[in-house]
Protein backbone atom coordinates (compact mmCIF):
# COMPACT_ATOMS: atom_id res chain seq x y z
CA UNK A 1 0.00 0.00 0.00
CA UNK A 2 1.54 3.26 -1.12
CA UNK A 3 1.38 6.52 0.77
CA UNK A 4 1.59 9.89 -0.90
CA UNK A 5 3.93 12.54 0.51
CA UNK A 6 1.21 14.29 2.53
CA UNK A 7 -0.06 11.04 4.07
CA UNK A 8 3.50 10.10 5.06
CA UNK A 9 4.06 13.53 6.65
CA UNK A 10 0.83 13.20 8.67
CA UNK A 11 1.81 9.74 9.90
CA UNK A 12 5.30 10.92 10.83
CA UNK A 13 3.82 13.90 12.69
CA UNK A 14 1.28 11.84 14.66
CA UNK A 15 2.82 8.39 15.15
CA UNK A 16 4.26 9.28 18.57
CA UNK A 17 0.95 10.82 19.66
CA UNK A 18 -1.23 13.84 19.11
CA UNK A 19 -0.48 17.11 20.88
CA UNK A 20 -2.18 17.39 24.26
CA UNK A 21 -4.31 20.43 23.49
CA UNK A 22 -7.93 21.41 22.89
CA UNK A 23 -7.31 21.33 19.11
CA UNK A 24 -4.69 18.64 18.37
CA UNK A 25 -5.57 18.28 14.68
CA UNK A 26 -5.28 22.05 14.19
CA UNK A 27 -1.80 21.94 15.74
CA UNK A 28 -0.72 19.10 13.43
CA UNK A 29 -2.19 20.98 10.48
CA UNK A 30 -0.30 24.16 11.39
CA UNK A 31 2.94 22.18 11.76
CA UNK A 32 2.47 20.70 8.27
CA UNK A 33 1.05 23.75 6.51
CA UNK A 34 -2.35 22.11 6.01
CA UNK A 35 -5.90 22.86 7.06
CA UNK A 36 -7.34 21.10 10.11
CA UNK A 37 -10.11 19.51 7.99
CA UNK A 38 -7.47 18.06 5.62
CA UNK A 39 -5.66 16.35 8.51
CA UNK A 40 -8.90 14.94 9.91
CA UNK A 41 -10.09 13.72 6.50
CA UNK A 42 -6.75 12.17 5.61
CA UNK A 43 -6.50 10.36 8.96
CA UNK A 44 -10.05 9.09 8.53
CA UNK A 45 -9.16 7.84 5.02
CA UNK A 46 -5.97 6.17 6.25
CA UNK A 47 -8.01 4.39 8.89
CA UNK A 48 -10.67 3.30 6.37
CA UNK A 49 -7.91 1.89 4.12
CA UNK A 50 -6.38 -0.03 7.02
CA UNK A 51 -3.13 1.94 7.01
CA UNK A 52 -3.77 2.94 10.62
CA UNK A 53 -5.92 0.82 12.92
CA UNK A 54 -7.20 3.37 15.37
CA UNK A 55 -6.69 6.68 17.05
CA UNK A 56 -7.05 6.41 20.78
CA UNK A 57 -5.79 7.53 24.13
CA UNK A 58 -3.08 5.52 25.87
CA UNK A 59 -2.94 6.74 29.46
CA UNK A 60 0.02 6.01 31.68
CA UNK A 61 -1.70 3.73 34.17
CA UNK A 62 1.21 4.01 36.63
CA UNK A 63 0.72 7.80 36.77
CA UNK A 64 -2.97 7.14 37.49
CA UNK A 65 -2.09 4.97 40.50
CA UNK A 66 -2.66 1.64 38.78
CA UNK A 67 0.60 0.06 39.92
CA UNK A 68 -0.46 -3.61 40.10
CA UNK A 69 -0.66 -5.02 36.60
CA UNK A 70 -1.32 -8.62 35.76
CA UNK A 71 -1.81 -10.56 32.56
CA UNK A 72 -4.46 -13.11 33.44
CA UNK A 73 -4.21 -16.28 31.37
CA UNK A 74 -7.00 -18.80 30.94
CA UNK A 75 -7.48 -22.28 29.52
CA UNK A 76 -10.92 -21.86 27.99
CA UNK A 77 -12.87 -24.40 25.93
CA UNK A 78 -12.17 -23.57 22.28
CA UNK A 79 -15.86 -23.71 21.34
CA UNK A 80 -16.64 -20.89 23.79
CA UNK A 81 -13.38 -18.92 23.65
CA UNK A 82 -14.40 -16.28 21.09
CA UNK A 83 -17.69 -15.44 22.80
CA UNK A 84 -16.20 -15.45 26.28
CA UNK A 85 -13.14 -13.51 25.12
CA UNK A 86 -15.40 -10.76 23.77
CA UNK A 87 -17.27 -10.62 27.07
CA UNK A 88 -14.04 -10.46 29.08
CA UNK A 89 -12.68 -7.78 26.73
CA UNK A 90 -15.75 -5.66 27.42
CA UNK A 91 -15.12 -5.55 31.17
CA UNK A 92 -14.21 -2.00 32.12
CA UNK A 93 -11.12 -3.11 34.05
CA UNK A 94 -9.60 -5.16 31.18
CA UNK A 95 -7.31 -3.00 29.03
CA UNK A 96 -6.76 -5.62 26.34
CA UNK A 97 -7.87 -9.16 25.73
CA UNK A 98 -6.98 -11.64 23.02
CA UNK A 99 -6.91 -15.28 21.99
CA UNK A 100 -3.63 -17.07 21.29
CA UNK A 101 -2.77 -20.65 20.41
CA UNK A 102 -1.76 -22.94 23.22
CA UNK A 103 1.81 -24.29 23.41
CA UNK A 104 1.09 -27.73 24.81
CA UNK A 105 2.08 -29.45 26.97
CA UNK A 106 3.74 -26.60 28.90
CA UNK A 107 1.37 -23.72 28.16
CA UNK A 108 -2.34 -24.62 28.11
CA UNK A 109 -3.69 -21.05 28.04
CA UNK A 110 -5.54 -19.61 25.06
CA UNK A 111 -7.25 -16.49 26.48
CA UNK A 112 -5.27 -13.52 27.80
CA UNK A 113 -6.69 -10.46 29.59
CA UNK A 114 -4.62 -7.59 31.03
CA UNK A 115 -5.90 -6.25 34.35
CA UNK A 116 -4.71 -3.12 36.18
CA UNK A 117 -5.32 -2.17 39.79
CA UNK A 118 -4.08 -0.06 42.68
CA UNK A 119 -2.95 -3.23 44.53
CA UNK A 120 -2.50 -6.92 43.87
CA UNK A 121 -5.54 -7.55 46.04
CA UNK A 122 -7.64 -5.41 43.70
CA UNK A 123 -6.25 -7.24 40.66
CA UNK A 124 -7.04 -10.59 42.31
CA UNK A 125 -10.64 -9.44 42.91
CA UNK A 126 -10.93 -8.54 39.22
CA UNK A 127 -9.37 -11.85 38.27
CA UNK A 128 -12.05 -13.60 40.34
CA UNK A 129 -14.73 -11.69 38.38
CA UNK A 130 -13.23 -12.97 35.13
CA UNK A 131 -13.14 -16.53 36.50
CA UNK A 132 -16.82 -16.26 37.45
CA UNK A 133 -17.71 -14.97 33.99
CA UNK A 134 -15.80 -17.82 32.31
CA UNK A 135 -17.52 -20.40 34.52
CA UNK A 136 -17.38 -24.07 33.58
CA UNK A 137 -15.84 -23.31 30.16
CA UNK A 138 -12.59 -22.48 31.97
CA UNK A 139 -10.39 -25.37 33.05
CA UNK A 140 -7.68 -23.30 34.76
CA UNK A 141 -6.14 -19.86 35.00
CA UNK A 142 -3.17 -17.97 36.32
CA UNK A 143 -1.84 -14.43 36.45
CA UNK A 144 1.55 -13.05 35.49
CA UNK A 145 2.38 -9.79 37.27
CA UNK A 146 4.46 -7.06 35.66
CA UNK A 147 7.79 -6.49 37.35
CA UNK A 148 8.95 -3.52 35.28
CA UNK A 149 7.69 -1.02 32.73
CA UNK A 150 8.61 -1.77 29.15
CA UNK A 151 8.59 0.85 26.42
CA UNK A 152 5.40 0.31 24.46
CA UNK A 153 5.29 1.68 20.93
CA UNK A 154 3.90 0.56 17.64
CA UNK A 155 5.64 0.51 14.31
CA UNK A 156 7.32 3.81 13.50
CA UNK A 157 7.94 4.83 9.92
CA UNK A 158 11.03 6.85 9.15
CA UNK A 159 12.01 9.13 6.34
CA UNK A 160 12.70 7.74 2.84
CA UNK A 161 10.53 4.70 3.57
CA UNK A 162 12.76 3.27 6.31
CA UNK A 163 10.86 1.60 9.14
Amino acid sequence: MMLDATERRIIEATQAGLPLSPAPYAEVAAQLGLKEREVIDLLRDLQARGVIRRIGIAPNHYALGMVANGMSVWDVDDAAASDLGARVGNLDFVSHCYLRPRALPRWPYNLFAMVHGRSREEVEEKRAEIAALLGAACRQGDILYSTRILKKTGLRIGRQGKA
